[in-house]
């Protein structure tokens, strides 16, 4: 597997992964305003991000050149002394396999040969365990004290923060 650049012709298949908004809001939470959306959209939401140097879009190819991956980083502020994961997710029909750790650990790479960051952060919500079961499989710990809450589709749920030191 690689990860490389976020190209906009991957958004259809990344999108297609997503089956209802439930799905769509614990991928993205409040992102974006409207569901669904289209590739276009995504391509244009991450070519506005990318412009202020401090985002940067990625997705994950099998040996064939099949997407079977997708997330994003972003340092969380100027200062880029820390990076962030984003919008993790993987090929539905692909999922358990190992892709998504994978795909964390070529990201985590990524952040501390290239970012040089010490240190990655994201946050999951709770009721996502089999992203939550990935993240901790890739290293990522809970950090006590930093949960959010976000208001979806009429419940209340929580955003656990995780963090590794790399």
């Amino acid at each position: 597997m690689i990860l490389r650049k976020f190209e906009a012709a991957d958004g259809s298949a990344i999108l297609s992964w997503i089956k209802n908004e439930r799905e769509f809001r614990m991928w993205s939470a409040d992102r974006f305003e409207d569901y669904p959306i289209t590739p276009d959209e995504l391509a244009v939401h991450y070519d506005n991000c990318e412009k202020t140097g401090l985002f940067f879009p990625f997705s994950a190819a099998d040996d064939s050149g099949s997407v079977v991956g997708h997330m994003i980083i972003c340092y969380t502020d100027s200062t880029k002394a820390e990076a962030r994961f984003g919008f993790v997710i993987v090929d539905s029909s692909l999922r358990g396999q190992g892709i998504g750790r994978e795909m964390l650990g070529l990201a985590k790479e990524y952040a501390a040969n290239v970012l040089r960051v010490k240190r990655v952060s994201l946050g999951v919500f709770e009721n996502n365990t089999a992203a939550m079961n990935c993240y901790k499989a890739a290293g990522f710990m809970e950090c006590a004290g930093a949960d959010e809450f976000f208001d979806v589709l009429g419940e209340h749920w929580k955003c656990i923060e995780m963090a590794l030191d790399i």
